[in-house]
């Protein structure tokens, strides 16, 4: 299944991620944001989200295809969105955009079904819940 996070820039470059922790959840309509629950980058419906240590930050690719991009859903920003901060995106193999934070693409673990779960963390130490 795919998660498709639709993203704008409401995020602003002076006040980064860290002012969404203690201001509203980043909006970028009625129901899609991203916000920061206890410590951590989540979708608007509690999803977690990950970084690959594969990935090289600002290299514009994702090293998570195949079987790995299964497992790991990419965290697709739609097209025609504007992003800012440490928030922007690059482009997969597929056409689809891919949201990055600070130059890292983004996924989401397939076994983590409940909001809050984080069950991704570490897994082959290379997994890692996003931090901002």
């Amino acid at each position: 299944m795919k998660y498709l996070l639709r993203l704008c820039a409401v995020v602003m470059v002076a006040l980064g991620l860290a002012a969404c922790s203690s201001a509203p959840d980043v909006k970028t309509s009625s129901a899609d944001f991203i916000k920061v629950t206890n410590g951590i980058l989540t979708s608007s419906y509690g999803k977690t989200i990950y970084t690959f240590d594969k990935d090289q930050a600002g290299s514009g690719k994702s090293e998570c295809v195949a079987t790995c991009a299964t497992n790991w859903p990419p965290v697709y920003v739609e097209p025609g969105i504007k992003l800012s901060g440490d928030f922007s995106y690059i482009s997969r193999n597929d056409g689809q955009k891919q949201l990055t934070y600070k130059g890292k693409p983004l996924y989401f673990f397939v076994k983590d079904k409940n909001p809050g779960d984080k069950t991704g963390d570490n897994v082959n130490n290379v997994w890692h819940v996003v931090t901002p």
